[in-house]
């Protein structure tokens, strides 16, 4: 296996971690991997209540230098808030509660559990 599948492989599993804890919190997650065209993808889009909630998942090995939050720097949570925005374009506009970005990290250990943090309102 390549490095760039391995990371892939790693960011699938972090994704999945993520979506199950969104949904064991009450979420309901509406799409995963949802594409805007050169604009980026949204990760996770799910429902908190009566908002939307868009979700950025980070996953990193335990040995990695930074932490995963530390990767949604003010530029990404910018992209994100515009994809959003698309989002909102193409299924007919904000619901009641607004429009929520949180940040899922996903940290893998050489062993043992991973730990998977759920940070809302983050960007």
């Amino acid at each position: 296996m390549s490095t760039s599948q391995a990371r892939r492989a790693l960011g699938r599993y972090g994704e999945e971690l993520a979506a199950r804890r969104l949904t064991e919190s009450g979420m309901t997650v509406l799409r995963r991997n949802w594409r805007s065209g050169r604009a980026g993808e949204i990760d996770i889009v799910a429902r908190d209540g009566d908002a939307l909630v868009v979700c950025e998942v980070k996953t990193r090995r335990s040995s990695a230098f930074e932490h995963p939050m530390a990767a949604v720097t003010p530029v990404k949570a910018a992209r994100l808030r515009g994809l959003a925005e698309r989002w909102l374009q193409e299924h007919g506009g904000a619901p009641p509660g607004g429009v929520r970005i949180d940040v899922v990290g996903v940290l893998v250990p050489a062993r043992g559990a991973p730990v998977v943090e759920h940070v809302r309102g983050a960007a």
